[in-house]
């Protein structure tokens, strides 16, 4: 049997991070495939080309798309 070696998140709820095509704030994170998902909200901002509202502000990203 091979033991489990993840390592804690990288990234906390509540901070500030970037993405390619955003920044956004770490809602929460959960374990997945031996690395890191965040739920990632992204701001709303009054000049946006689409409209976004509620859970569309909102997607999950691995810790490998977040710097």
């Amino acid at each position: 049997m091979i033991p489990n070696t993840l390592v804690g998140p990288k990234f906390r709820k509540g901070q500030k991070v970037v993405f390619v095509g955003g920044e956004g704030v770490i809602k929460n994170y959960r374990p997945e495939s031996e690395s890191w998902i965040y739920l990632v909200e992204m701001p709303l901002r009054p000049k946006q080309n689409i409209d976004r509202v509620g859970y569309e502000t909102m997607l999950w990203l691995s810790e490998t798309d977040i710097s």
